[in-house]
């Protein structure tokens, strides 16, 4: 699947978002080896702790109907910057796809980025092993 789709497709997951306190919606589309996509909206929560990213509910999702292999995952949000995972987010993607691509968009100005610089001297499982 070509980069342009996927970043549609978290496009209209930001459509989803309930972002009820801080008004910035944000959409994933993530991409199994398999070809399945899984999308997913930041959901927030009065509670903030409660609160979850674009991000984690797509990974979640897919884990949760047992895909565990990713290729790439597209992030975006309706503002009008480059939306890059938090910190969580690049921890749970490490978890199960260390090495996927990472794709941003900013008005057509597409960037790509893997997972491993984001998080250089990541910890995972198989620091575990």
């Amino acid at each position: 699947m070509n980069n342009e789709t996927l970043l549609k497709m978290a496009y209209e997951a930001t459509e989803r978002s309930y972002a009820p306190y801080s008004k910035f919606k944000v959409g994933a589309a993530l991409l199994t080896e398999e070809g399945k996509v899984f999308t997913g909206c930041n959901i927030e929560c009065a509670s903030f702790g409660g609160t979850n990213c674009a991000e984690r509910t797509a990974i979640f999702k897919a884990i949760s109907e047992g895909y565990n292999k990713f290729v790439k995952i597209a992030v975006v949000s309706a503002g009008e910057i480059f939306t890059y995972p938090c910190g969580i987010c690049r921890q749970v993607l490490n978890e199960f796809a260390p090495d996927i691509d990472i794709v941003l968009d900013d008005h057509g100005d597409v960037k790509v980025i893997n997972l491993k610089e984001m998080l250089p001297y990541s910890f995972g499982p198989s620091d575990l092993r």
